[in-house]
């Protein structure tokens, strides 16, 4: 069936509303948040939550050890099921096992981090039974996404540097790692928005004690369990408006950290 002329523009004002749409309720929901987190915010009483830093650098901490945990095993998965794997019953139960576990709960995640982290390895609440737990939220995300970019790699590319003579090893290194790289930095900024988000899995492994971890086995919590506490508790509805706030600040800060990240191990990758 052919559309007219006049089915497209239809089609294309259709798209463009609903961009429009999309893009307004974003910003009303963080305007919302940052208005009444920043500029209606008492900075005397905010400045006087002496939870809100331990909270922001646990965050740091759990965020840093799940990717450090995560990135590595996903993206090798990613590589084997695109490069390697042929396609039969093996490589079919992997994909299955994978978007199986992108779909159970996150408390389900918290119930088994605490009793196979926390109790049977006996970890304790602590920074690496969250991490860990959240390791396995994020797995399937960073393994569907990075599979999706290599496989936006052109075949060309690949047999091109075959035929000089690189070996698959190489090709996958200098070639398609560095051709897929924007789309695999998607995926780990989607992994840490996730990780940094999420609350029931981490209360019941990293723990709900307003301080500042010292080590990765010692408990603390994360800005989204303040934020939680804050708002369930009704200790603070403006605390709970800046703790919000300061949570977004921090996810744009991770962003942009990783996209510049990105760029420079690009041009290295492609450099060499």
């Amino acid at each position: 069936m052919r559309i007219t002329k006049k089915g497209e523009e239809n089609l294309r004002l259709y798209i463009y509303i609903s961009a429009l749409i999309t893009l307004g309720i974003v910003l009303w929901i963080l305007g919302h948040i940052l208005i009444n987190g920043i500029i209606k915010v008492d900075w005397k009483v905010a400045l006087e939550d002496k939870a809100i830093l331990p909270s922001l650098i646990n965050t740091f901490y759990i965020v840093l050890l799940s990717v450090l945990i995560t990135a590595p095993i996903g993206i090798g998965a990613a590589i084997y099921l695109n490069e390697y794997a042929k396609e039969g019953k093996f490589v079919s139960l992997i994909r299955y096992s994978t978007q199986s576990l992108a779909g159970i709960p996150s408390i389900i995640f918290g119930l088994f981090g605490m009793i196979f982290f926390v109790t049977n390895l006996k970890l304790k609440w602590s920074i690496l039974s969250g991490a860990l737990t959240l390791s396995i939220m994020i797995l399937p995300i960073i393994i569907r996404t990075t599979e999706e970019a290599l496989k936006t790699v052109p075949i060309t590319l690949k047999e091109g540097s075959l035929a000089l003579g690189a070996s698959k090893i190489e090709t996958i290194y200098k070639v398609i790692l560095p051709t897929a790289l924007p789309g695999i930095m998607v995926s780990i900024i989607l992994s840490v928005g996730r990780v940094i988000g999420e609350t029931a899995a981490v209360y019941l492994t990293a723990g709900m004690v307003p301080r500042l971890a010292s080590s990765i086995f010692d408990s603390g919590r994360t800005l989204s369990v303040h934020l939680y506490i804050l708002a369930k508790e009704g200790i603070s509805f403006e605390l709970a408006y800046f703790t919000a706030s300061i949570l977004i600040i921090f996810i744009l800060i991770i962003n942009i950290i990783s996209n510049c990240l990105g760029k420079i191990v690009n041009k290295k990758l492609k450099g060499n």
